[in-house]
């Protein structure tokens, strides 16, 4: 039962799904909440999928519109959590202040121009990869499509228990003392049932282990180590690379 709360927290949580039902926010639950996260990011990568395959198989629409509105989803369905993550790390980063000086930043409610840059670069990339994925659609595609969320909350709950808080307080540091790396076990058991049962993910996973060291290594150098933005901004940025190397198995792979 705890497994089922745990993914139900993590959708109220981190997707804008509407689940009308309150849970208690303790640390037992919100270690299952941790150990669910590929399985939350894979629902999220289903529906984008289901979308994209309806899209194309079922309407009119042309190439554009059904890329704008598989775009449009991925804002849609998280709410846009990670989002702000992302904006307010940027501000934080490009000021290229002390690390304390960043951190002051990032709690800073208003945006500054490197945020309002980040956001437009990030957005308009997606949306590339997407629309030209679209053009090129076949039953990998879907599939691909579908991991990219999933390996992209392995990154989150695997950054969010291995590196270190860089403040006592914030969503972040609510679901670390919820965990340990030892929490983490399931993790390889869903990355090798995904490579097993579909061993063209592979590209995906390499590209998300990389992306891991990445930011296992600056997140502490540039930050000292994670809050709740440095986390969102890392889920963006990993899933970012993972669309790009799904555009790139199109072009290189499929020829």
């Amino acid at each position: 039962m705890n497994w089922i709360r745990g993914f139900l927290i993590g959708l109220q949580f981190f997707t804008a799904i509407p689940i009308s039902k309150s849970f208690p926010i303790d640390q037992a639950h919100l270690k299952r909440t941790i150990q669910v996260f590929p399985l939350i990011g894979l629902f999220q990568g289903m529906i984008y999928s289901f979308l994209l395959y309806k899209l194309v198989e079922y309407t009119p629409f042309s190439h554009v519109a059904s890329a704008f509105l598989l775009w449009l989803a991925t804002i849609l369905v998280t709410g846009g959590i990670h989002l702000d993550g992302w904006i307010d790390a940027s501000d934080a980063y490009f000021s290229y202040r002390d690390r304390e000086k960043r951190l002051e930043i990032m709690k800073d409610p208003r945006t500054g121009a490197f945020g309002v840059l980040s956001i437009i670069v990030l957005l308009s990339c997606r949306f590339l990869f997407i629309y030209e994925i679209t053009t090129y659609t076949h039953l990998s595609s879907f599939l691909l499509i579908a991991v990219i969320p999933f390996f992209g909350k392995i990154i989150m709950g695997t950054v969010l228990l291995t590196v270190p808080s860089a403040k006592q307080e914030g969503l972040a540091y609510l679901f670390q003392q919820a965990g340990t790396k030892n929490s983490l076990w399931i993790y390889p058991l869903f990355i090798v049932a995904v490579l097993l049962l579909f061993p063209v993910t592979g590209w995906v996973f390499c590209a998300a282990l990389c992306c891991y060291v990445f930011a296992s290594w600056k997140v502490k150098s540039w930050f000292g180590g994670i809050t709740g933005d440095i986390l969102g901004a890392t889920v963006e940025g990993t899933e970012l690379i993972l669309w790009l190397t799904v555009w790139l198995w199109h072009y290189f792979a499929m020829g």
